[in-house]
């Protein structure tokens, strides 16, 4: 059996002792396309940032098989997306070779053509010159995943990529995250939408600050799942101390 891409041991994710996830084990396969659902304030956000070491447990381990840190990207939610930031879209699609090419590092040749062949990918020809702060939140969600792709990383971690995004861009972008998969990039992504994760993704994980379900995902999105998940959101303390359960 293949190594999986995370595995997650015991792992509790927080702010200021207070946990936002209790107690989450198990793995994610590698080539997985894993959606992350449950009502808001789950914990959703808080795992992708813990998988993405922007945020350490408070407890266990978050382990990351042979992942260097420049093979794992991280969209965040458009909300935490600077918009007033001067920076044309060309050059923050670009953004997505830092890791490679540093902070100075001059673009080659065939950088620049990889940046153009990205634009082109997410419907953005013609974008290049434009500032970032101009552009509509379909546009911007095109944009970022041109910063994506240009990373080539083997861990996407995608929080909220559709939401208040119009139609025809979803069936874009959504074709990218089929292309991902089918390159076998392991891709985990928090949506709301259940209809369109019902649609595309194999694999749910329902968490409502604890593992509610996990598995195939119509298994997992059933209305007594959803139903446990609403109720165990809504009695959350958000006074609790970080918890620790007995052997």
């Amino acid at each position: 059996m293949s190594q999986p891409a995370i595995r997650f041991k015991d792992v509790t994710l927080g702010y200021d002792r207070h946990p936002a996830v209790h107690h989450l084990n198990g793995d994610v396969e590698r080539g997985a396309l894993l959606a992350i659902c449950g009502p808001n304030g789950a914990g959703k956000s808080t795992l992708l940032k813990g998988i993405a070491g922007l945020l350490s447990p408070l407890s266990g381990c978050i382990e990351l098989a042979g992942l260097a840190p420049r093979e794992i990207a991280f969209l965040p939610q458009a909300s935490e997306i600077d918009k007033s930031f001067p920076i044309t879209v060309v050059d923050l699609v670009a953004m997505g070779l830092w890791r490679r090419r540093g902070s100075f590092g001059k673009l080659t040749r065939s950088d620049a053509a990889a940046v153009s062949a990205a634009m082109a990918a997410v419907g953005l020809d013609g974008f290049e010159a434009r500032q970032i702060a101009t552009l509509s939140g379909g546009q911007l969600q095109r944009m970022l995943f041109g910063r994506l792709l240009m990373q080539n990383a083997a861990l996407i971690l995608l929080d909220e990529p559709f939401a208040a995004v119009d139609a025809r861009t979803v069936s874009d972008l959504l074709a990218l995250v089929a292309r991902w998969q089918e390159e076998k990039r392991t891709v985990l992504m928090v949506s709301h939408d259940l209809d369109l994760v019902r649609a595309h993704c194999p694999q749910a994980l329902l968490l409502a600050r604890e593992v509610i379900a996990r598995g195939k995902t119509s298994s997992v999105l059933t209305a007594e799942n959803l139903h446990k998940a609403r109720a165990m959101a809504e009695a959350f303390d958000t006074h609790a101390r970080a918890c620790a359960r007995a052997a």
